[in-house]
């Protein structure tokens, strides 16, 4: 697994390069995930499917395995 840090400041840019290069997840903390954080107590990153697109929020304890590992 690579990871890479990307902070562009422009989401739409960094999807936009990252499935140019194949990419197969993006994960974001976003500003809604920091406050989500700081309100619940509950960590949570989105997490961006190359292939359909599809945004989904996901717990930080469950993102390795949601990402298969």
């Amino acid at each position: 697994m690579q990871v890479v840090l990307e902070n562009t400041g422009n989401i739409g840019k960094a999807y936009r390069k990252h499935d140019e290069i194949g990419t197969p997840y993006c994960i974001t903390i976003d500003h809604e995930s920091i406050e989500s954080s700081l309100e619940s107590g509950i960590e949570s990153v989105t997490v961006r499917n190359r292939d359909t697109m599809k945004q989904e929020r996901v717990k930080l304890d469950k993102l390795l395995e949601y990402l298969g590992y």
